[in-house]
């Protein structure tokens, strides 16, 4: 691992990238600082086709994120300060949607707050069957505005609205239900199961991923005839590709396909 500045460590390995929260002290809370730097490693990561998967974690085990740093956020209000933090945080969300990478979250401990939205913007999340997940401001006079956004349209108006009024720290096995995470496991078998997905992802063409990612995006945010209008274009892009032309004749081949990317 390196420090990537911040509280913020990288690591790569083949065509995956580990971006590591290293403030267990602050229960990985997601400062000024941190925010910047991961953002900053986000945009360097996203040209580079050779990294097709990112993995974001927090430090310790025992808290993945805890969202806001509210140490930041004592003593006499400071309105920018308050602008820019609530801006960073929903810029590196929205980045990470955006990101052409796969991004997935490994989860282990506890998520709350922001740290629970961070689970929501990523792609995929694989969780401990020991973590838990929260949307508490509620409980300290503040309503999660930020995370409500990802949360609401990861797992559903109720089902988000239940965590965001109630304040309540609910089970992995209950964000498994609702789909904020993909799949549980026991601690000591997560890293395997991420890295078997990260594999799997990884073994794809780098193009089609790419391009995947942003067609799924674009079209959940569409009615049902602009989407199938939009995703008519994109298929026939894909299905020139010389990835695509190299995919279909090694399957009638029996072969493996080589990709371009």
């Amino acid at each position: 691992m390196t420090g990537a500045g911040a509280g913020l460590l990288s690591q790569e390995q083949g065509a995956v990238a580990r971006l590591v929260i290293d403030r267990a002290g602050e229960g990985n809370s997601l400062s000024l600082g941190l925010v910047a730097a991961m953002r900053a490693q986000l945009a360097a990561l996203a040209p580079r086709e050779d990294i097709k998967v990112i993995v974001i974690t927090g430090a310790g085990g025992r808290i993945f994120s805890a969202g806001h740093d509210l140490k930041e956020f004592t003593g006499e209000p400071d309105m920018q300060m308050l602008c820019d933090d609530f801006a960073g945080i929903a810029a590196l969300m929205q980045q990470i949607v955006d990101q052409p990478q796969i991004v997935i979250a490994r989860v282990e401990g506890v998520a709350t707050a922001a740290g629970c939205e961070l689970v929501a913007a990523c792609d995929l999340a694989l969780a401990a069957d020991t973590a838990r997940f929260a949307v508490p401001g509620v409980n300290i006079g503040f309503w999660c505005h930020t995370p409500q956004v990802l949360l609401s349209r990861a797992v559903g108006r109720k089902h988000a609205m239940m965590m965001l009024a109630t304040g309540k720290l609910f089970p992995a096995e209950h964000a498994l239900a609702i789909g904020l995470v993909n799949s549980l496991h026991p601690v000591e078998q997560l890293d395997a199961a991420i890295d078997a997905v990260a594999t799997s992802i990884s073994s794809k063409p780098a193009s089609v991923l790419r391009a995947g990612k942003a067609s799924f995006s674009r079209q959940a945010d569409m009615a049902l005839c602009d989407a199938y209008g939009f995703v008519q274009q994109q298929a026939l892009a894909n299905i020139v590709h010389p990835d695509a032309r190299e995919g279909i004749a090694a399957f009638l081949e029996k072969r493996a396909p080589d990709w371009l990317s």
